[in-house]
């Protein structure tokens, strides 16, 4: 796996995106992005610069995609981006030594899944709370799609688990301090405990295995520092 980190190059990510999430690369996908695919680039600046985590939504049961997720894929989808199903179908045509074609192999088709958003040649889902076996399906279709030459590079904006409990644990504890004491619940209302969904340590984990070959990935998780600065209400 070649890690990269291009990502901290201000001309690459300004230090308004740079500074409020956290990242981990392959094979320069940032600097590919924004060579590339400008335009798309662009977008997923614009979002990481501006999108900020709201306690009022973000500290709220919303199963595997909740509000979280909604609000990301709408700021997209807002700048062109689709939900997509990728398919990729294979022909081999045979030629002979003279040039002449002798025929065609049967086509070989792979169906893919429907990623959160797409536009151009860039794919990006939002892997906010589903089980973490999607990080397996989405980096190796990811691998497959680059593969075939049909995108340049894949992206994945989830959550660093670790850094946001801590501040769920803060805001939530605040929180109760305003109540009466007869009102008051220490549980916090999500679950940022369980290892066995999608978060920052296990994309990390199959990004160093490899899992997207050759393929550029980002991943980008929400941390302390995407918080928007309000309390919990």
């Amino acid at each position: 796996m070649f890690e990269t980190f291009t990502y901290d190059l201000p001309e690459v990510l300004p230090p308004i995106a740079r500074n409020h999430w956290a990242f981990m690369e392959s094979n320069s996908a940032a600097a590919v992005m924004k060579a590339v695919c400008p335009s798309e680039w662009n977008d997923i600046v614009e979002v990481l610069s501006t999108y900020r985590l709201d306690p009022k939504s973000w500290l709220k049961a919303g199963g595997n995609r909740g509000d979280i997720a909604a609000q990301i894929d709408t700021l997209f989808g807002n700048r062109g981006w689709k939900e997509t199903r990728l398919d990729l179908e294979t022909k081999g045509i045979l030629y002979g030594k003279n040039g002449k074609k002798l025929g065609e192999l049967s086509p070989v088709y792979q169906e893919g899944y429907l990623v959160d958003n797409l536009k151009n040649r860039i794919v990006l889902d939002v892997e906010w709370n589903a089980k973490d076996g999607n990080l397996d399906r989405d980096l190796a279709s990811y691998r497959s799609w680059f593969e075939a030459g049909v995108i340049s590079a894949g992206v994945i904006i989830t959550k660093d688990r670790e850094s946001l409990l801590k501040l769920a644990r803060k805001l939530w504890s605040d929180y109760q301090d305003t109540l009466p004491e007869e009102d008051r619940d220490p549980k916090l209302p999500i679950d940022l405990k369980t290892s066995t969904v999608t978060a920052f340590d296990k994309a990390q984990l199959r990004v160093r295995r490899g899992v997207m070959g050759s393929c550029p990935v980002l991943i980008v998780a929400a941390n302390e520092h995407t918080w928007n600065g309000s309390p919990y209400i």
